[in-house]
């Protein structure tokens, strides 16, 4: 799958996270009223519920489903990149389809208008396909001894559902946050418990979050991220379709059409941790650099940074197949030209700090100053000059 299949997927989930990731709870006890009638869970109660659904040891049951994602930040237009472009998920609306018959069966497919991507893991064989290119790749996974094979680079259904994006949010909860649970409601034809997380602090653009959870395994079945000031979620991720039973076993298992180019790949043995290494090194680089300003749900992180940053980014070098370009962990799309566009909008301001340009959607304020920092945050504008005054 190109890279965009599960990266483009990872980027407005991990917006998300990341908006989410200092949330607070209070001891705050709520009702459930409405249609369809559940028994009542207290918020707290819904809160370990929803905490022990995310993080099972043996993981999460068998199931398939249909995933939409839906996003309306508030961006400047953005160019036509294709379906293909990580930088389509930034707006408007896209399907990812799943079947999970455990840690070693996991099939994705992405369709579009006219084609359709598959990674399908079936034990250690696995196939990519790409019914644009007609191109499949065998994948033989290898484990080192003992490793666990859920360790190795391939999908789980969290990394393209609402539970990855729940988890996060789940994850950090502390006094930052008011909790309440309204009404219920139906998601994906099941009834579902409504928890809703708001930041206290005013100095966030995040209205409320709202986890929709299934009434019967209390699996997050949805996330929607509200900004403040609008109705309509300026982010979500749900199921439209899902089925808690195991998948038949023709869905993990895969025959390349005749006239199909194959090729053959191997991953795994060593290569997990050899990426694990990688991007621990480049963590540690980053932390010596970056900084975190304020807590909650109105933090703001600042890094190193320039124009002359942005305008060098380069985009892929265009191989295919696992972890190269087009394939799952790869890259696709020329980020300059959504640079040029974001730049365009941004807005030239000063203060006591300096000078730069200011960029706000819906959810996120960015400041990229002329010292050579960049400010992002879920915030308002004016806590992240504020933040720049902080040295």
């Amino acid at each position: 799958m190109r890279r965009g299949t599960f990266v483009r997927w990872g980027v407005p989930i991990a917006a998300a996270a990341v908006i989410g990731a200092a949330i607070g709870a209070g001891p705050v006890i709520a009702a459930v009223s409405g249609e369809p009638v559940l028994p009542e869970r207290s918020a707290q109660q819904l809160l370990a519920d929803a905490v022990a659904a995310t993080s099972k040891e043996g993981g999460i049951a068998p199931m398939s489903g249909t995933v939409q994602q839906t996003a309306s930040l508030g961006l400047p237009a953005l160019p036509q990149t294709g379906e293909a472009s990580p930088l389509s998920l930034l707006s408007g609306s896209h399907e990812v389809k799943i079947w999970y018959g455990g840690d070693d069966k996991v099939r994705v497919a992405l369709p579009t208008q006219l084609n359709e991507t598959n990674l399908i893991v079936n034990g250690d064989t696995g196939w990519y396909w790409e019914s644009a290119t007609n191109t499949a790749t065998k994948l033989t996974i290898k484990a080192e001894a003992g490793q666990d094979k859920r360790a190795l680079p391939t999908p789980r259904p969290t990394d393209v559902t609402p539970q990855q994006v729940a988890e996060h949010l789940l994850a950090n909860v502390d006094q930052h946050t008011a909790v309440r649970v309204i009404n219920t409601a139906q998601v994906a034809g099941r009834p579902v418990y409504q928890l809703v997380l708001a930041p206290k602090d005013a100095g966030s653009l995040v209205q409320e979050i709202r986890l929709a959870l299934d009434g019967e395994t209390y699996v997050p079945l949805q996330v929607q991220v509200f900004a403040k000031g609008s109705a309509e979620p300026a982010f979500q991720v749900g199921f439209t379709q899902v089925t808690f039973t195991p998948p038949a076993a023709e869905n993990f298992t895969f025959t390349p059409p005749a006239g199909a180019k194959v090729e053959e790949k191997t991953i795994g043995a060593g290569m997990e941790q050899d990426l694990a290494a990688d991007r621990a090194e480049h963590t540690k680089d980053v932390a010596k650099q970056a900084k975190v300003v304020g807590q909650g749900w109105t933090t703001v992180a600042v890094v190193p940074f320039s124009l002359s940053d942005l305008k060098s980014a380069t985009p892929s070098d265009g191989r295919e197949g696992p972890g190269h370009g087009p394939g799952p962990g790869g890259g696709t799309g020329d980020p300059s030209a959504l640079i040029d566009g974001v730049l365009k909008s941004a807005t030239p301001v000063s203060g006591t700090w300096g000078s730069g340009k200011l960029i706000k959607t819906k959810l996120v304020t960015a400041l990229l100053t002329d010292d050579g920092r960049l400010l992002v945050g879920a915030v308002t504008p004016e806590e992240i000059t504020k933040a720049a005054g902080t040295k």
